[in-house]
């Protein structure tokens, strides 16, 4: 009886760790196709991941990042939605996984950051509160986080631009919301691009950052860098193009 429960344990524990083998196998394959810019199939390969392993903090991370950029790339709003929600899902295990973990609240800050984008004045200034808490938590735990300047920078740009019901909301439900200006969005922007000079979606934002502030040498010498950049996401060829027609339009 004894020698059949340690059998029995013992496949117990040899199932799990084979487990755990075949997950960290998925999110490596995930990684290298994300290199590849097949993030469809990446994101699926994180998660089978986290089918087999459900504390597997890479995937989940993982996971979370590029259904926000999936969704990003979808056309009908409930999709989007769909997308952004399941990212935030991920990031919220992730962050119960390891709640000082910088990439875990940065993944965070991007899914409430693209749903606030989408969404109505009052869910739109609730959720914003939040990306900008997720986006310092993010870099108090790894200051030289390049990606969370950005999504700091986007936030400010945001919220310097809310109209008037946004800004009505925002005094109702918070009693207004903390200063964002453009002048920190431009200063957000720039600190990513040192950090991370490939970052082809931050150079495009702050070219817009430059155009408002009306700077326009600046903007053309953005634009004219990021269409010279070597794509590393699969989107960056379309910001690319985003970023060509802008500059032929100020040239």
């Amino acid at each position: 009886m004894l020698k059949n429960v340690l059998a029995f344990a013992y496949l117990l524990l040899f199932s799990g760790v084979l487990y755990a083998q075949t997950a960290d196998e998925l999110v490596e394959q995930a990684k290298q196709l994300e290199k590849q810019m097949n993030e469809g199939v990446a994101l699926a390969r994180y998660k089978d991941a986290i089918r087999i392993q459900p504390d597997n903090l890479t995937a989940l991370i993982g996971a979370s990042e590029l259904c926000s950029r999936e969704g990003y790339r979808q056309k009908d709003s409930d999709e989007k939605v769909r997308n952004y929600d399941e990212a935030k899902a991920y990031a919220e295990e992730a962050i119960k996984l390891a709640p000082e973990n910088a990439d875990a609240n940065y993944v965070m800050a991007v899914a409430m950051g693209r749903k606030a984008l989408i969404a109505g004045a009052k869910e739109k200034v609730a959720a914003s509160k939040e990306v900008k808490k997720y986006a310092e938590l993010a870099i108090k735990f790894n200051p030289n986080y390049a990606k969370a300047y950005h999504v700091l920078g986007k936030w400010n740009y945001e919220v310097a631009n809310l109209n008037t019901f946004e800004k009505a909301a925002a005094k109702m439900l918070f009693g207004g919301l903390p200063d964002g200006s453009l002048a920190s969005a431009i200063s957000n922007y720039e600190k990513c691009r040192k950090l991370d000079p490939s970052f082809v979606l931050n150079y495009l934002e702050l070219a817009r950052a430059y155009k408002e502030n009306d700077e326009q040498d600046k903007t053309i010498e953005v634009l004219k860098k990021a269409v010279s950049l070597r794509s590393i996401y699969q989107d960056d060829a379309d910001l690319k193009s985003q970023c060509k027609k802008m500059l032929e339009g100020l040239e």
